[in-house]
């Protein structure tokens, strides 16, 4: 079972690959079995029709009529797979409200809701992921959950009631825990992609229960009678096929489900250190009444993306889309004697939640530059683990009340985006707030005035977490905000002459993860599988880094470093003066469609540059977070955990 980041990445990228294979062979079968059904019933009746009959009919005509039921089944199939893949083109927001998700506001003030957020908010700035939207399945007493999405930009984490209230605090980051592997591992696309292909195969057996619904309101006439009959006849092959391609497509999804259920428990328990969370929420399910099920009438219809059994799937385990509960319980407790745990008779929450704002533990993290993991930042990337969970929590409590309350809000979300953006040269930050008041309302203008005190004498690490703290409430606004906020953050980007490779990182991460929200962006695909062809942008990002505050001598260094690790890519170090932001951004956007295996060397590579001078400063640890965040992969906090190095290393703020 691979555990590194990049190979998992490369495995949902080939299960991805055979899911089409899977799918292309379905459709073949089904199409074959439908023009052999269709050719040897109108054989059967033209027989029957010559034998009483001088003229006899045109045998072109019988194998025209198999070919046309062939081809409308074909269209059928390939129809619907493009209807539902076009339905869902809105991501994990879409999949969620299919299914009666309600968006959970990142500002409840419901004491149960507001635990969830606090353990979503935790675990994704434990990730280095942007906080996905919550949704909860309020009607739903079946403990579940399912992470649903693209890419982590259009990530959203639904759980249902029965989560939410039944659990203890550490089974909830347990599941939780077990949802952002499938963010970090790739699952999602790929779980996605699963429903809009294999809707059209079960839309057959839609179809045949339709036109048997019509025959039975036909009319009692002769010629209707005849009419009727067909489409039941249609309808009942229509059936046939749809349970055929139900079969096939629940044996589909198990295949690609399954051992993926345990990779995401593994992670889970290397997430939180805690193989009593997930296991002990595993064991809930088991003892529940309502267990994982769901009540939703479309619920079958993502089956395999749940934490655990959402729909019934059978008498046999060959179509279940996860292990057996007490499997999965046995490899993460191999000691556990087979019984469920009675449940409380006071649900968890309800137990816990007056310690909800009191959990972040004794242990104290230090906050200086790792120098020692900064240099292998690469291995770290999709990796968190107990101490970056802890980590994230304090780094939360360091943020003041004021700030948290405007960062869950949709007006305050955008206040604190603006702020961030302000430069701290006085003519340069009165141009910004100048063009701020000519494009946005003047609520919003007071609360970024009011905010940005405070926000200047926040430490240079909370300023990534806030943004990613932000992306929830700032989804939530309507489009003629979005283009609003959009404008007004462009041109304060514009009215700073001299934004830093800092300021530019935090402007990019947001619209990198807000954007595909409001506007249609093209899905990210590998079109290179190897860095020799890709010389000219890895020679911009290299570069651009190794001028960074850095003299000319200084930057040759730098960029020495750097190409170490990239020894088969013709790099030479070019001028500061070619080193624009636009081209680092047509750089980076080049970059993040290589192969997942090669990207680990380029974070390397970027690490190195960073690290060339032995001075490691907070802002360059969070500005290589952020190119790995457009590189599509998500790195912890640096931060977390490290003590600090000794000399002759030293480490600025």
């Amino acid at each position: 079972m691979p555990t590194d980041f990049y190979e998992r990445q490369s495995q949902a990228h080939r299960s991805t690959k055979w899911l089409v294979w899977f799918f292309l062979l379905a459709v073949v079968s089904i199409v074959g079995l439908v023009f052999f059904v269709t050719a040897t019933a109108t054989n059967a009746i033209c027989e029957t029709y010559d034998a009483g009959n001088l003229r006899r009919t045109d045998p072109e005509a019988r194998w025209a009529i198999a070919m046309s039921a062939s081809l409308a089944t074909l269209v059928l199939i390939g129809g619907g797979s493009v209807y539902k893949i076009r339905q869902l083109r809105g991501g994990g927001t879409s999949v969620a409200e299919n299914i009666g998700g309600r968006r959970v506001m990142p500002n409840t003030t419901d004491l149960v809701e507001r635990r969830l957020v606090n353990v979503v908010e935790e675990m994704a700035l434990a990730s280095g992921l942007p906080v996905p939207p919550i949704y909860l399945l309020a009607d739903e007493e079946g403990i579940n959950a399912f992470a649903a999405g693209y890419s982590p930009s259009d990530a959203v984490v639904a759980v249902t009631r029965g989560t939410a209230e039944q659990l203890s605090r550490d089974q909830l980051q347990g599941v939780v825990a077990h949802e952002f592997s499938h963010i970090l591992n790739g699952d999602m696309r790929l779980n996605i992609r699963l429903i809009g292909v294999l809707h059209g195969i079960l839309l057959m057996g839609l179809l045949g229960r339709v036109l048997f619904r019509i025959a039975g309101h036909s009319g009692r006439s002769r010629s209707r009678n005849d009419i009727a009959m067909i489409f039941v006849l249609v309808g009942l092959l229509l059936i046939v096929l749809g349970l055929v391609g139900t079969l096939m497509g629940n044996i589909i999804k198990a295949s690609v489900s399954r051992q993926r259920e345990y990779l995401a428990d593994a992670s889970a328990v290397q997430f939180t250190r805690n193989p009593h969370g997930i296991a002990g929420a595993l064991k809930r399910i088991g003892a529940a009444v309502f267990g994982s099920r769901l009540q939703h009438s479309n619920a079958a219809e993502i089956s395999h993306m749940y934490l655990s059994q959402g729909v019934w799937e059978g008498f046999t385990g060959l179509m279940a889309t996860h292990p057996p509960l007490g499997k999965r319980i046995l490899a993460l407790e191999p000691r556990w004697d087979g019984k469920f745990p009675a449940l409380p008779a006071t649900p968890a929450a309800l137990t816990e939640i007056s310690q909800a704002s009191s959990l972040a533990g004794d242990t104290q993290i230090d906050p200086h530059v790792p120098f020692a993991a900064l240099k292998n930042a690469g291995e770290q990337v999709g990796h968190p683990t107990e101490i970056h969970s802890t980590y994230a929590r304090q780094l939360v409590e360091e943020i003041p009340e004021e700030v948290i309350a405007a960062v869950h809000e949709p007006y305050g979300s955008r206040a604190v985006v603006f702020s961030l953006l302000l430069d701290r040269d006085d003519e340069i930050r009165g141009r910004q707030m100048k063009r701020l008041r000519e494009l946005t309302t003047p609520d919003i203008v007071a609360l970024t005035d009011r905010l940005t005190p405070t926000i200047d004498q926040l430490d240079t690490r909370l300023r990534l977490p806030l943004v990613d703290m932000a992306m929830p409430a700032l989804r939530s606004m309507v489009r003629p905000q979005y283009v609003e906020f959009s404008q007004a953050f462009q041109e304060m980007v514009r009215a700073d002459d001299r934004l830093s490779l800092f300021e530019w990182m935090l402007h990019r991460v947001l619209l990198r993860n807000l954007q595909p929200q409001f506007e249609k962006t093209a899905a990210p695909h590998i079109a290179y599988y190897g860095l020799h062809r890709l010389a000219a942008p890895c020679t911009v990002l290299l570069s651009t880094l190794a001028h960074a505050g850095n003299t000319l001598k200084e930057a040759e260094s730098a960029f020495a470093e750097a190409t170490k690790h990239l020894p088969e890519v013709d790099l030479h170090l070019s001028p500061s003066t070619k080193c624009s932001l636009a081209k680092l951004d047509h750089a980076l956007a080049q970059l993040a469609a290589v192969a997942t295996k090669h990207r680990q060397r380029l974070i390397d590579a970027c690490a190195a540059a960073i690290c060339a001078d032995r001075k490691v400063k907070v802002r360059e640890v969070e500005l290589l977070r952020g190119i790995s965040d457009m590189l599509n992969c998500p790195m912890p906090p640096l931060l977390a955990g490290q003590k600090m190095p000794r000399a002759p290393f030293t480490t600025m703020s």
